[in-house]
């Protein structure tokens, strides 16, 4: 379990999809920031999470995915191991992913929802990529989620194409701001279906809940 010395219990969920000839050497040092947080000497040592159901990190040669699902007890300086993290990663990443981070608050009780709007919890989501088109394009289809998920409430899914295609519009522009005159890859693009799925972030979230 965490120490209860450290003012949060961090939690990272989520997969990345490696490039072809990673090796786990490679991983190490790019979760190095992450381990060493932990008090940890290697990855070997420190995969293992704060709590014993949960996975932990765990990377599949054969599959190339880095599957991460792992808490650690810290304070607000983990901030930093987690930038040095996805600047390492970013080198290592075969396609765009998106890494889900929850800061828990350990002094207030999950299960008192009159503490939750004094609670310090914070929630964020990190993004990874080997460049920015791919990165964007992950950005975009959980936004789309997102928003139609929320607008599903009142509207049927087949009227929000439009919606959806402003969303793209906005990230079509962004693209081509950052790309100026430089070739990084293909825009992001509309994934043409299967719109729906849970929100991220908003109120008290149970702990590991996934």
């Amino acid at each position: 379990m965490p120490s209860t010395n450290s003012p949060f219990e961090i939690h990272l969920h989520g997969q990345v999809v490696l490039r072809a000839g990673v090796e786990f050497e490679q991983i190490q040092e790019a979760l190095k920031p992450l381990w060493k947080y932990a008090g940890a000497r290697s990855l070997a040592d420190g995969a293992r999470s704060s709590y014993d159901d949960e996975p932990g990190i765990k990377f599949d040669l054969l599959k190339r995915t880095l599957e991460i699902c792992w808490t650690v007890a810290g304070d607000e300086d983990f901030r930093q191991s987690l930038d040095e993290m996805c600047m390492s990663l970013n080198e290592l990443a075969d396609t765009g992913a998106a890494i889900e981070v929850s800061f828990y608050d350990t002094e207030f009780d999950e299960d008192d929802e009159e503490t939750w709007d004094e609670s310090r919890d914070d929630f964020t989501m990190l993004f990874v990529g080997p460049n920015p088109a791919a990165i964007m394009q992950v950005q975009r289809d959980l936004l789309v989620e997102d928003v139609v998920a929320m607008m599903e409430r009142h509207f049927e899914g087949a009227e929000l194409t439009g919606v959806v295609a402003e969303i793209d519009k906005l990230f079509a522009k962004r693209f081509d701001s950052i790309v100026n005159s430089l070739e990084i890859g293909k825009r992001p693009r509309g994934s043409g279906g299967g719109y729906g799925g849970a929100g991220h972030g908003g109120g008290r979230k149970p702990r590991h809940l996934h």
